[in-house]
């Protein structure tokens, strides 16, 4: 428990809750800080609150998340000024002609970018954006399939949160007190934890059934009866975060390429993969002495050890500046612009993110208000040690949802979560062999708790990423992706009690939770679609001629639309 107390949740509650009422999410951040700065000051805090926004700019890596989304930016704006986006758009006229397809190939992209979840989000957000909209996809569905193929992904590959969570698992054994010879490796733990992390497979499956299927509920069935019925994308007085066409005009490439998007996109990605791995450690001649020796196993063990050691947030943002150099070298190899044009394009596209940047630097702000009240403790802290070992899973996926959701940091709360559940289901088990399988379905489920509220969150940093990449205002983002959430989050909570009871193997019970999804997306739709009086499926013509975003029309080329 914290000094205090029940006060220490005000600053994320009245922030999440002015965001939703007001949809404002700068004013709202701010004033969330504000209120935690009076309270720790006693008075009027102004000062307070600005050492702590200033505190959350200068923490290296958020400096350096700062840097790789500006670079971004200026990625995006290479990539349209020579005329990748246009050619991706006219490349899927005759490909990606419906709805379904659409959503699958940003579904597929989302599974294939394991290795970060912010990358994730800029590339899968980038590509599918002007193909979404020309089949009028509304923003907040895009939002939604970005985000939830995201951070879910990430923590089941190799990327920067694995070797996060294997950093938790070896502190959670400590913090139970238990001798590293009387415990399995922190690895086997993982994989051991991995069928425990439902809501993160169950949020992948849920998208697959959302847009295979077609069907939709909530506000998001709202959302896609005006994009299709409207052509509108985004509703009206939205505040998309990102604008590209808006903020760089017309690109001068009279000759759209499709290698004028893939190579700088292929760099990013190249670049930031070797680049992971060499500040892992991964030395390229001995990898490539494991090769020519045929000693697969040694080579593997390398890239392991150098994916699992690697500082993920320098390789983003290397990669991303490798992103726009390519610009600079394209633009001139193509004759579409020269060194000066260039450089003007780049900085043109940091001002396409100030708006997610400025959020978030407020959300680190609050995170700073929130770790000084000491918020996250105070909400674990609920927690009674007297837990039924068949109850604790699904009562600390649901804790873990609420830390993440007010605090607006999944690993943040990983870090609170993890050293207090782990010795907890080490005592109540008594330890052995029984202590080791609660520990790992702990750690499943601490990880699915923190990934399901950091979805629900407003005051996400992934959030607002997979908003501003997208093009969606990040209010209406959250406003219908978290009908889905919860959908998801419940069919968890519900498989992790079934667990708690009978122990009948999570790889059962996956494919049950996957069933249950589907039956929920197919009733509650046409319950939700019979209440409003429209259709549950968006009906596809057989041509589109407009899409709107922003109360402008942009006209696009024709299409058959066979779904």
């Amino acid at each position: 428990m914290t000094d205090f107390g029940t006060l220490s949740i005000v600053p994320p509650v009245l922030a999440i809750v002015l965001a939703v009422v007001t949809r404002k999410a700068a004013l709202s951040l701010f004033l969330g800080i504000w209120s935690g700065a009076v309270l720790v000051t006693g008075g009027l805090g102004i000062v307070r609150t600005f050492e702590w926004i200033v505190a959350a700019v200068s923490d290296e890596f958020h400096a350096t998340i700062i840097v790789f989304t500006l670079l971004l930016g200026s990625g995006v704006a290479m990539v349209w000024n020579l005329g990748g986006t246009a050619a991706v758009h006219d490349w899927a006229l005759t490909r990606l002609d419906s709805q379904r397809k659409a959503g699958l190939a940003a579904w597929g992209l989302g599974i294939v970018l394991f290795f970060d979840d912010y990358a994730n989000t800029a590339i899968v957000g980038s590509a599918m954006k002007d193909i979404s909209d020309r089949l009028r996809i509304s923003r907040e569905k895009l939002s939604y399939v970005v985000d939830s193929t995201a951070a879910p992904v990430a923590t089941l590959g190799i990327s920067s949160w694995v070797a996060f969570q294997l950093s938790l698992i070896a502190e959670g054994y400590d913090a139970a007190g238990v001798d590293a010879a009387n415990r399995p490796g922190v690895f086997e733990v993982f994989v051991s934890s991995i069928p425990f992390n439902m809501y993160a497979i169950l949020a992948i499956v849920m998208v697959l059934v959302i847009v295979g299927s077609g069907r939709d509920y909530g506000e998001m069935l709202a959302a896609e009866h005006r994009s299709w019925t409207t052509g509108k994308v985004t509703r009206d007085g939205a505040v998309p975060m990102q604008d590209v066409a808006g903020e760089l005009g017309q690109p001068p490439a009279s000759t759209p390429r499709l290698a004028s998007f893939f190579l700088p996109v292929a760099t990013l990605i190249v670049v930031t993969i070797a680049t992971a791995l060499w500040s892992g450690g991964l030395s390229p001649g001995g990898f490539l002495g494991d090769l020519l020796a045929s000693d697969l196993a040694a080579a593997g063990g390398r890239l392991w050890d150098a994916a699992l050691g690697a500082s993920y947030e320098v390789a983003l943002t290397i990669g991303s500046f490798a992103m726009v150099a390519s610009g600079f070298v394209l633009g001139k190899a193509y004759g579409v612009f020269g060194i000066g044009d260039a450089t003007e394009y780049a900085l043109d596209g940091f001002g396409i993110m100030l708006t997610a940047v400025s959020i978030l630097v407020l959300a680190w702000g609050i995170g700073e208000a929130i770790d000084a009240l000491g918020t996250g403790t105070y909400v674990a802290g609920i927690v009674g040690d007297a837990v039924s070992p068949a109850l604790l899973p699904a009562l600390v996926f649901v804790v873990a949802g609420v830390i993440a959701f007010s605090t607006g940091t999944s690993w943040g709360t990983m870090g609170i979560v993890t050293p207090i559940a782990i010795p907890i289901a080490w005592e109540i088990t008594g330890g052995g062999a029984a202590g080791h399988t609660l520990v790992a379905a702990m750690v499943g489920v601490i990880f699915s708790g923190a990934i399901f509220g950091d979805h629900s969150s407003p005051i996400s940093d992934t959030t607002v990423l997979s908003a501003t990449f997208t093009g969606s205002d990040l209010i209406d983002h959250v406003r219908t992706q978290i009908y889905y959430a919860v959908t998801v989050a419940v069919v968890v909570a519900l498989l992790l009690v079934v667990w708690g009871y009978t122990r009948i193997t999570p790889l059962l019970l996956l494919p049950v939770g996957a069933a249950l999804l589907a039956a929920l997306v197919y009733l509650l739709s046409e319950a939700d679609a019979r209440r409003r009086g429209i259709e549950p499926v968006s009906v596809e013509e057989p041509q589109v001629e407009e899409t709107r975003v922003d109360d402008q029309s942009t006209n696009v080329a024709e299409a058959e639309l066979d779904d």
